[in-house]
Protein backbone atom coordinates (compact mmCIF):
# COMPACT_ATOMS: atom_id res chain seq x y z
CA UNK A 1 0.00 0.00 0.00
CA UNK A 2 0.87 3.46 -0.88
CA UNK A 3 2.03 6.37 1.32
CA UNK A 4 -1.06 8.89 2.23
CA UNK A 5 -0.85 11.93 -0.20
CA UNK A 6 2.01 14.34 1.08
CA UNK A 7 2.20 17.96 1.11
CA UNK A 8 1.97 19.97 -2.61
CA UNK A 9 0.79 16.41 -4.35
CA UNK A 10 -1.69 17.39 -7.54
CA UNK A 11 -4.90 16.69 -6.93
CA UNK A 12 -7.36 16.18 -9.79
CA UNK A 13 -11.03 17.67 -8.92
CA UNK A 14 -13.35 16.03 -11.45
CA UNK A 15 -16.81 17.98 -11.43
CA UNK A 16 -20.02 16.84 -13.24
CA UNK A 17 -23.51 17.64 -13.38
CA UNK A 18 -26.32 14.97 -13.21
CA UNK A 19 -29.61 16.77 -14.82
CA UNK A 20 -29.77 20.00 -17.06
CA UNK A 21 -31.62 21.46 -14.48
CA UNK A 22 -28.25 21.67 -12.78
CA UNK A 23 -26.45 22.59 -15.54
CA UNK A 24 -28.58 26.24 -16.04
CA UNK A 25 -28.44 26.87 -12.19
CA UNK A 26 -25.14 26.35 -11.74
CA UNK A 27 -25.57 25.49 -8.22
CA UNK A 28 -24.37 21.69 -9.18
CA UNK A 29 -20.94 22.84 -10.42
CA UNK A 30 -20.08 25.73 -7.81
CA UNK A 31 -20.86 23.27 -5.09
CA UNK A 32 -18.82 20.21 -5.96
CA UNK A 33 -15.96 23.07 -6.73
CA UNK A 34 -16.17 24.69 -3.24
CA UNK A 35 -15.72 20.90 -1.66
CA UNK A 36 -12.36 20.29 -3.63
CA UNK A 37 -10.88 23.55 -3.08
CA UNK A 38 -11.26 23.11 0.44
CA UNK A 39 -10.15 19.70 0.26
CA UNK A 40 -7.10 20.79 -1.45
CA UNK A 41 -6.78 23.37 0.86
CA UNK A 42 -6.92 21.26 3.88
CA UNK A 43 -4.39 18.99 2.56
CA UNK A 44 -1.80 21.44 1.49
CA UNK A 45 -2.01 20.14 -2.38
CA UNK A 46 -2.32 21.86 -5.47
CA UNK A 47 -5.82 21.18 -7.06
CA UNK A 48 -6.78 20.83 -10.80
CA UNK A 49 -10.14 20.79 -12.04
CA UNK A 50 -11.09 18.89 -14.59
CA UNK A 51 -14.66 19.37 -15.51
CA UNK A 52 -17.31 17.42 -17.98
CA UNK A 53 -18.62 20.26 -20.88
CA UNK A 54 -22.36 18.75 -20.42
CA UNK A 55 -24.73 16.90 -18.23
CA UNK A 56 -23.37 13.30 -18.99
CA UNK A 57 -24.61 9.79 -18.03
CA UNK A 58 -22.72 8.27 -14.56
CA UNK A 59 -24.01 4.76 -15.91
CA UNK A 60 -20.62 4.39 -17.94
CA UNK A 61 -17.14 6.17 -17.44
CA UNK A 62 -16.91 5.35 -21.24
CA UNK A 63 -18.99 7.93 -22.41
CA UNK A 64 -17.34 10.35 -20.24
CA UNK A 65 -13.94 11.84 -21.86
CA UNK A 66 -12.92 14.05 -19.04
CA UNK A 67 -13.13 11.54 -16.56
CA UNK A 68 -11.13 9.19 -19.15
CA UNK A 69 -8.29 11.55 -19.58
CA UNK A 70 -8.07 12.63 -16.23
CA UNK A 71 -7.31 8.59 -15.05
CA UNK A 72 -4.96 8.37 -17.89
CA UNK A 73 -2.84 10.85 -16.52
CA UNK A 74 -3.01 9.57 -13.06
CA UNK A 75 -1.83 6.35 -14.77
CA UNK A 76 0.92 7.90 -15.99
CA UNK A 77 1.74 9.72 -12.39
CA UNK A 78 1.02 13.17 -13.43
CA UNK A 79 -1.24 13.41 -10.40
CA UNK A 80 -1.58 12.00 -7.19
CA UNK A 81 -5.16 11.61 -6.26
CA UNK A 82 -8.54 12.01 -8.24
CA UNK A 83 -11.16 13.73 -6.20
CA UNK A 84 -15.21 13.79 -5.89
CA UNK A 85 -17.71 15.57 -3.56
CA UNK A 86 -19.77 12.33 -4.47
CA UNK A 87 -19.77 9.27 -4.95
CA UNK A 88 -22.60 9.61 -8.04
CA UNK A 89 -20.46 12.33 -9.73
CA UNK A 90 -17.74 9.50 -10.08
CA UNK A 91 -20.24 6.84 -10.95
CA UNK A 92 -23.57 4.97 -10.45
CA UNK A 93 -22.64 1.41 -11.50
CA UNK A 94 -20.37 -0.69 -9.06
CA UNK A 95 -18.68 -1.99 -11.95
CA UNK A 96 -17.25 0.53 -13.47
CA UNK A 97 -16.55 2.30 -9.84
CA UNK A 98 -14.28 -1.33 -9.12
CA UNK A 99 -13.06 -0.61 -12.28
CA UNK A 100 -11.67 2.83 -11.22
CA UNK A 101 -10.76 1.35 -7.63
CA UNK A 102 -8.46 -1.19 -9.42
CA UNK A 103 -6.87 1.40 -11.27
CA UNK A 104 -5.88 3.11 -8.49
CA UNK A 105 -4.22 0.65 -6.53
CA UNK A 106 -2.22 -0.45 -9.82
CA UNK A 107 -1.38 3.29 -10.65
CA UNK A 108 -0.72 3.72 -6.87
CA UNK A 109 -2.97 6.83 -6.82
CA UNK A 110 -5.24 7.86 -4.31
CA UNK A 111 -9.04 8.35 -4.49
CA UNK A 112 -11.14 10.72 -2.11
CA UNK A 113 -14.83 10.45 -2.15
CA UNK A 114 -16.31 13.77 0.02
CA UNK A 115 -19.47 12.71 0.94
CA UNK A 116 -18.68 9.26 2.14
CA UNK A 117 -15.33 10.61 3.99
CA UNK A 118 -13.24 8.19 1.85
CA UNK A 119 -9.47 8.13 1.00
CA UNK A 120 -7.97 5.12 -0.53
CA UNK A 121 -4.50 6.06 0.40
CA UNK A 122 -5.28 4.36 3.20
CA UNK A 123 -6.05 0.91 3.71
CA UNK A 124 -9.49 1.34 6.20
CA UNK A 125 -10.84 3.88 2.98
CA UNK A 126 -9.84 1.15 0.63
CA UNK A 127 -12.09 -1.26 2.21
CA UNK A 128 -14.79 1.16 2.88
CA UNK A 129 -14.74 2.59 -0.52
CA UNK A 130 -15.94 -0.77 -2.31
CA UNK A 131 -18.41 -1.40 0.78
CA UNK A 132 -20.21 2.17 0.53
CA UNK A 133 -19.98 1.64 -3.57
CA UNK A 134 -22.29 -1.76 -3.31
CA UNK A 135 -24.48 -0.64 -1.08
CA UNK A 136 -25.16 2.65 -2.95
CA UNK A 137 -26.24 0.59 -5.93
CA UNK A 138 -28.68 -1.65 -4.07
CA UNK A 139 -30.40 1.83 -2.65
CA UNK A 140 -30.16 2.64 -6.03
CA UNK A 141 -31.92 -0.22 -7.52
CA UNK A 142 -34.75 -0.09 -4.71
CA UNK A 143 -35.84 3.24 -5.28
CA UNK A 144 -36.44 2.29 -8.83
CA UNK A 145 -38.28 -0.67 -7.95
CA UNK A 146 -40.36 1.82 -5.83
CA UNK A 147 -40.92 4.54 -8.90
CA UNK A 148 -42.23 1.60 -11.31
CA UNK A 149 -44.62 0.78 -8.50
CA UNK A 150 -45.81 3.52 -8.19
CA UNK A 151 -46.16 4.16 -11.82
CA UNK A 152 -47.69 0.88 -12.13
CA UNK A 153 -50.58 2.25 -10.34
CA UNK A 154 -50.98 5.67 -12.16
CA UNK A 155 -51.09 3.52 -15.34
CA UNK A 156 -53.71 1.02 -13.91
CA UNK A 157 -55.67 4.72 -12.87
CA UNK A 158 -55.69 6.20 -16.81
CA UNK A 159 -53.17 8.83 -15.97
CA UNK A 160 -50.57 9.52 -18.52
CA UNK A 161 -46.86 8.60 -18.28
CA UNK A 162 -44.14 10.82 -20.22
CA UNK A 163 -43.97 12.20 -23.68
CA UNK A 164 -47.01 11.66 -25.35
CA UNK A 165 -47.35 8.69 -27.60
CA UNK A 166 -48.50 11.00 -30.46
CA UNK A 167 -44.47 12.13 -31.02
CA UNK A 168 -43.33 10.37 -34.50
CA UNK A 169 -41.18 7.13 -34.02
CA UNK A 170 -38.71 8.58 -36.30
CA UNK A 171 -38.46 11.31 -34.03
CA UNK A 172 -38.40 9.18 -30.64
CA UNK A 173 -35.92 7.48 -32.33
CA UNK A 174 -33.81 10.34 -32.99
CA UNK A 175 -33.99 11.55 -29.42
CA UNK A 176 -33.09 8.01 -27.75
CA UNK A 177 -30.32 7.82 -30.29
CA UNK A 178 -28.90 10.82 -29.19
CA UNK A 179 -29.25 10.54 -25.49
CA UNK A 180 -27.56 7.04 -26.22
CA UNK A 181 -24.19 8.22 -27.51
CA UNK A 182 -23.36 10.39 -24.57
CA UNK A 183 -25.52 14.10 -25.13
CA UNK A 184 -26.84 15.30 -22.21
CA UNK A 185 -30.68 17.01 -22.40
CA UNK A 186 -30.13 19.87 -23.45
CA UNK A 187 -27.36 19.67 -25.91
CA UNK A 188 -30.37 17.15 -27.66
CA UNK A 189 -33.34 20.16 -27.53
CA UNK A 190 -30.36 22.27 -29.36
CA UNK A 191 -29.73 20.30 -32.15
CA UNK A 192 -32.80 19.46 -32.93
CA UNK A 193 -33.48 23.33 -32.95
CA UNK A 194 -30.84 24.20 -35.28
CA UNK A 195 -32.22 21.33 -37.46
CA UNK A 196 -35.97 23.09 -37.33
CA UNK A 197 -37.06 19.37 -36.49
CA UNK A 198 -41.05 20.33 -35.65
CA UNK A 199 -41.29 20.41 -31.75
CA UNK A 200 -44.27 18.05 -30.31
CA UNK A 201 -45.00 20.50 -28.00
CA UNK A 202 -44.65 24.59 -28.21
CA UNK A 203 -42.88 26.44 -30.72
CA UNK A 204 -39.38 24.64 -29.69
CA UNK A 205 -37.69 21.48 -27.87
CA UNK A 206 -36.55 22.04 -24.72
CA UNK A 207 -34.31 19.41 -22.14
CA UNK A 208 -37.72 18.62 -20.32
CA UNK A 209 -39.14 17.04 -23.30
CA UNK A 210 -36.05 15.56 -24.09
CA UNK A 211 -35.96 13.84 -20.80
CA UNK A 212 -39.13 12.53 -20.65
CA UNK A 213 -39.19 11.41 -23.99
CA UNK A 214 -36.21 9.38 -22.37
CA UNK A 215 -37.37 8.48 -19.28
CA UNK A 216 -40.63 7.24 -20.40
CA UNK A 217 -38.64 4.65 -22.60
CA UNK A 218 -37.18 3.42 -19.42
CA UNK A 219 -40.48 3.35 -17.17
CA UNK A 220 -39.16 6.11 -14.98
CA UNK A 221 -40.60 9.16 -14.35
Amino acid sequence: MYSPIMTQTLILGYIRVITDKQTDSGAGLEGQRAYLTLEATRRGSLLEIISEAEATSGKSTKKRPALMEALDRLDRGEAHALAVSKLDRLSRSVADFLMILERSRKGKWALIIGDLSLDTSTPMGEAMATISATFAQLERKRIGERTKEALAVKKSQGVTLGAPRTMPADIRSRILAEVETGKGYREVSRLLNAEQIPATRGTQWHASTIRSVHLSEEGVA
